[in-house]
């Protein structure tokens, strides 16, 4: 062979090799080695879901068709509730501020914050010489009402006798009810001093318990000088029956009727109930938080509420029909709740809907139709 002639067959060989590159790098090895037609697998692969407009369709042969479950929503007969925070308080009407009913300062006291106590029991001494003043009030308004006693019935007797005129017996006797008015006074002024209090002599009164209870609030201390008899030298509250109060907001107040069931649970025992009833409605809702006083008292003969207890209370609306959803059928974009409603066989809307409650493993919503076909499993494969 010339040098020509293999030159010649050198250009024909690297020409077919740089052909054979060129349809390895535009069409692929897996089309050239299994003698396919180039776009014939493309041709069989089907989308597992295609949009129009505001749908989702799944074509036939998608995978997704395996795993979306759809079924229709339920109406049944259910019973909403809220769950509002709440607090324990004393009941106002078993609650007793107890005053100072002079100035003067504590020489001793006798309880201290918590502490349970029996009516009558001592609980401060205070030394006051404002007792001491209407102490010598009393005893002068008795001397001056005995005195002018004696007066009127002298003039009454010189009177009679016609040695006195009748005008000095007129005198007598305005200066004897002017005197026995003051003993009146002095007297109603030492009976609202020892109200629920003892003289224990000249300058002293010990202040007594008024009712059965337990000391809530402490304002006092031995040598602090009282001189404000308005405010409350301690509180005491029997704890036998107290409030749970709870702060409803204005958007649930339909939730809450008088003499309704309600339960609560506190904090200290989560995995008890306690059943009552609603007994009092606050007539004004507050101003800054938009809540409503609600109360419920419950009897507590062994202490389980304690004051200031948080709470949780659960309010009950009356049974009605209201349609339900497994939670798996909602789906949640951009804070919004929503369920994919079935529009055509396979094709899929999304609506937006609202949870209220759940209730026996199911959702109540609104926004929803009973009966309407929704994806209950599997519609996270179309939230995007």
């Amino acid at each position: 062979m010339s040098q020509r002639q293999t030159l010649a067959a050198a250009i024909t060989a690297l020409s077919a090799l740089a052909l054979f590159a060129a349809l390895l790098y535009l069409v692929g090895p897996e089309r050239i080695f299994s003698g396919k037609e180039p776009g014939a697998s493309d041709r069989r692969r089907t989308p597992p879901f295609v949009r129009k407009g505001d749908t989702v369709f799944i074509p036939d042969g998608s995978p997704y068709r395996s795993h979306i479950v759809v079924a229709p929503a339920e109406l049944r007969n259910v019973s909403l509730s809220r769950v509002v925070p709440g607090t324990v308080e004393a009941d106002p009407a078993r609650t007793v501020r107890v005053l100072a009913p002079v100035n003067g300062r504590v020489s001793e006291l006798n309880v201290e914050l918590g502490d349970n106590v029996k009516k009558g029991q001592p609980l401060a001494t205070i030394d006051s010489g404002d007792l001491a003043q209407a102490i010598a009030d009393a005893e002068k308004a008795r001397a001056a009402a005995r005195l002018t006693k004696s007066a009127l019935d002298r003039a009454t007797g010189l009177n009679k006798a016609g040695g006195l005129a009748m005008r000095d017996l007129e005198q007598a006797q305005n200066d004897y009810l002017q005197a026995t008015s003051e003993l009146k006074r002095a007297e109603a002024r030492l009976e609202v001093i020892g109200d629920n209090s003892k003289l224990t002599g000249q300058r002293k009164i010990t202040l007594n318990a008024p009712i059965d209870g337990t000391i809530t609030a402490l304002d006092t201390a031995p040598g602090d000088f009282i001189d404000n008899t308005t405010a409350p030298m301690m509180t005491i509250s029997n704890l036998d029956r107290v409030w749970v109060t709870a702060s409803v907001r204005e958007k649930d107040l339909s939730f809450v009727k008088k003499e309704e069931r309600v339960e609560v649970s506190l904090v200290a025992y989560p995995d008890k109930k306690f059943p009552g009833k609603v007994e009092i409605i606050s007539q004004l809702l507050e101003a800054d938080t938009r809540r409503n006083k609600v109360r419920i008292a419950f009897d507590n003969p062994n202490g389980i509420f304690k004051l200031n207890m948080f709470a949780t209370v659960r309010f009950f609306s009356p049974p009605s029909k209201r349609v339900v959803v497994p939670p798996s059928a909602l789906m949640m974009v951009n804070d919004e709740s929503s369920v994919f409603v079935e529009v055509a066989p396979w094709t899929f809307k999304r609506k937006p809907v609202e949870p209220e409650t759940d209730i026996e493993g199911l959702t109540v919503v609104s926004g929803l139709n009973a009966g309407q076909k929704i994806v209950v499993r599997g519609g996270i494969l179309l939230n995007d």
